[in-house]
């Protein structure tokens, strides 16, 4: 019997899921499909620097985890940026973190900072 596969916790959706070539001629070519924790690894990593233990502790998942996952996002990535792909970011195993939850690796996202009221400064 196989394992269970284990929730990955994510900090946020993306904003836009759909990316693409602008002058493509042909846009009903092949769409390559992303999970959103694939999303959250290149997030966490490329973005935001973190190291992969310190990503595997935000996401709760073990580092060959997420180096398995990241190696798959950016393997994704370069195929939709070589070949002129659309990249679809969807589905996946993965749950969102708690609004009000303070943990590691939450609280650099995005769409919270946006949803955030900046700070007046007297």
């Amino acid at each position: 019997m196989a394992r269970p596969s284990k929730c990955k916790k994510v900090c946020c959706l993306p904003l836009s899921n759909l990316f693409g070539p602008l002058n493509a001629p042909n846009l009903n070519g092949e769409i390559i499909t992303m999970s959103v924790e694939e999303y959250e690894t290149i997030r966490l990593i490329d973005l935001d620097g973190m190291l992969q233990e310190e990503c595997a502790e935000s996401m709760n998942v073990a580092r060959t985890t997420v180096q398995r996952i990241y190696n798959d996002a950016r393997k994704k990535l370069a195929d939709a940026l070589v070949n002129g792909s659309l990249l679809k970011i969807e589905g996946g195993n993965y749950k969102l973190c708690d609004e009000g939850q303070q943990t590691y690796g939450c609280g650099g996202c995005r769409r919270r900072s946006f949803k955030e009221k900046p700070t007046e400064v007297e």
